[in-house]
């Protein structure tokens, strides 16, 4: 943790600005491009945006206006929402995997004018829906493969609107200046759109005062330096991702690194070696369960000592570095050497001061997993509301099961009756954009609902459950299914869990296997299958599933085990409406869909 931080009183854009007025020659992004990481100096970065800027600016866009982006991450992506910026604009991100009808209605209702896409595939989303857009004027696209044929009043390449902008700036740049020089905190600088897990999406507004907040945060409680290396590879059009690869960066002035594809991350993150990084929950699991088939692999004396070195070091794990005693430093240096540093390097994350769960609750039993391997790993929490993380775990202070004490100026309550969540802060998002009531009933007095049930422990936060989600069985106990779902999903064959339990005499679940695992324990016990359907119906992994299930029951109190469960034959997916963009469950459009085998097992 940096403490005493101080950052100037400057909007996002005008941070660029100084950055590259102080540190020209520092990197500030890597763009890796068949197979070399190609750097882009802060100076680059600022007059890149620059020339963006004005070319946008000749199509139209001024202070006020909307930029939509819809890419997988890459430099042009921080670019354009910087360029925008420069211009008084507001950057709109869209979820590269959102189908046309979801990506409509973002562009629609957030009134974007014009819209950077990466490729044809995207472009073609927003062709198909061009009459329902009205404000819509260009797509500006970043691959040029492919476009001859396509309507050149509508779509343009953006090298040649950066071209454009260029020969502009000789006359423009100054005014273009100015312009970013009367830029106050109080300015809107980005939407992000919420997830949508219970309805329609909503555009949340954040200010560069959230955003600065939010940056001296991340350099306050994080402790990331100057020069210190991230990889941007989740959505940047999620709060998260915005935080760590955009404000938060330029706040800190750290490096960017954005890899060849999604695909290519795990590589990717043992190239660049990060100080920081962040992972999903999810991403977390997988790593876990391919350290583990790993070891199994291995077999014989060695999966047995790698077990037994685990349950040495895990009752320190939680203990700083200088807080240990002699006996469990030398412990932990044995581990060390015979396995811990090789799986360090396995997923790439040995120099890292700080890896990150968020966006979603992680079990405690993967956060004290990579602990135990020496990672310095921590839990945040934070919400598209509050720009980012708003509670984060410190690594001079670990409680298992919160998720820490309030960051930066956040001011934390548990409300007395409900027990949700309310947050006072400079990292309270501005409102929801075009959505007046919605606002109103999210901040009341000042102060921000989170929807998330809560106890604060000395300080700390322990998530219970989201206060809509909270379950009351026919026999009057309250359950937080989510609760359950993650002790499930500990589980390395487990890769989503449903509990239903809302009104019925016991807690049961809708279950889908882990393709990856179970296919690999299929194949070591010689069972045969040609796709998920066939794996997920074979009486072998129901078993498998089954013990799986008495394991983790064991681990919780007896009212909230799971009785009984169904194995879906097919695997959860955004465009079927199942899960978000961000792969968050959709509870009531899944249960709905499962009526039937959910009555089934109360039958």
């Amino acid at each position: 943790m940096n403490a005493n931080i101080s950052l100037p009183e400057l909007t996002i854009p005008q941070m660029l600005q100084a950055h590259a007025r102080d540190i020209p020659n520092e990197v500030a992004l890597r763009q890796k491009d068949h197979g070399i990481w190609q750097p882009i100096t802060w100076h680059d970065y600022y007059m890149r945006s620059c020339h963006f800027a004005l070319g946008l600016q000749e199509l139209g866009l001024c202070k006020g206006s909307h930029l939509g982006i819809l890419s997988e991450n890459r430099w042009e992506w921080v670019t354009s929402q910087m360029a925008a910026n420069i211009l008084g604009a507001i950057s709109v991100g869209v979820y590269p995997t959102s189908p046309a009808e979801e990506v409509a209605y973002v562009l629609e209702h957030g009134d974007v004018e014009v819209i950077v896409c990466e490729d044809q595939e995207q472009t073609d989303k927003i062709l198909e829906s061009w009459d329902s857009l009205p404000k819509m004027k260009k797509i500006i696209v970043l691959e040029h493969k492919g476009f001859r044929s396509y309507p050149a009043d509508k779509v343009l390449l953006f090298d040649d609107v950066v071209q454009a902008g260029a020969k502009r700036a000789e006359a423009h740049l100054s005014a273009l200046e100015e312009g970013l020089a009367q830029q106050t905190l109080s300015d809107i600088g980005l939407m992000v759109y919420t997830s949508g897990s219970t309805g329609r999406p909503k555009g949340a507004m954040l200010s560069y005062k959230n955003m600065r907040a939010e940056g001296h945060a991340v350099l306050e409680t994080l402790g990331v330096k100057q020069g210190e290396r991230y990889l941007s590879y989740l959505p940047l059009c999620h709060v998260a991702e915005q935080l760590l690869t955009v404000y938060g960066a330029i706040c800190g002035a750290y490096q960017v690194n954005f890899g060849e594809s999604i695909r290519t991350v795990q590589q990717d993150v043992r190239e660049v070696a990060p100080h920081l990084f962040l992972g999903v929950p999810r991403i977390w699991e997988k790593l876990q369960s391919a350290i583990h088939i790993k070891m199994v692999e291995a077999g014989g004396w060695r999966y047995a000592l790698y077990q037994k070195m685990l349950k040495i070091c895990e009752p320190f794990n939680l203990k700083p570095a200088h807080e240990r005693t002699l006996g469990e430093k030398l412990k932990f240096q044995l581990a060390y050497w015979l396995f811990f540093r090789a799986l360090q390097n396995f997923v790439g994350l040995r120099r890292a001061h700080t890896v990150m769960s968020g966006a979603a609750p992680v079990s405690p039993f993967i956060l004290n997993f990579f602990r135990t391997i020496g990672l310095p790993f921590i839990e945040v929490y934070g919400q598209t509301e509050t720009t980012g993380m708003v509670t984060s775990q410190t690594l001079q202070d670990i409680r298992l099961g919160t998720v820490g004490p309030g960051v930066f100026n956040a001011e934390l309550r548990a409300d007395e009756e409900t027990g949700e969540l309310l947050v006072k802060s400079d990292l309270v998002f501005a409102g929801y954009y075009k959505n007046e009531e919605a606002t109103k009933q999210t901040i009341v007095d000042g102060w921000l609902h989170t929807g998330d049930v809560v106890r604060i422990e000395d300080g700390h936060v322990r998530i219970v459950d989201r206060l809509k989600d909270i379950m009351i069985t026919a026999g009057g106990k309250n359950l937080s299914p989510t609760e359950i779902e993650n002790t499930m999903k500990a589980s390395p064959y487990i890769k989503e869990c449903i509990v239903i339990g809302e009104k019925r005499k016991f807690v049961s679940a809708l279950i889908q296997i882990d393709p990856e695992t179970v296919g690999q324990w299929a194949e070591s016990q010689q069972i045969p299958y040609t796709n998920f359907k066939n794996l997920a119906e074979n009486p072998a992994v129901r078993e498998l599933v089954e013990n799986e299930i008495k394991t983790q029951n064991e681990k919780m109190a007896t009212v909230a085990h799971i009785r009984k469960f169904h194995l879906l034959t097919k695997e959860l997916d955004h465009d079927d409406g199942e899960v978000t963009a961000t792969m968050k469950i959709k509870r009531a459009s899944i249960t709905q869909k499962y009526e039937t085998e959910i009555e089934a097992l109360y039958a």
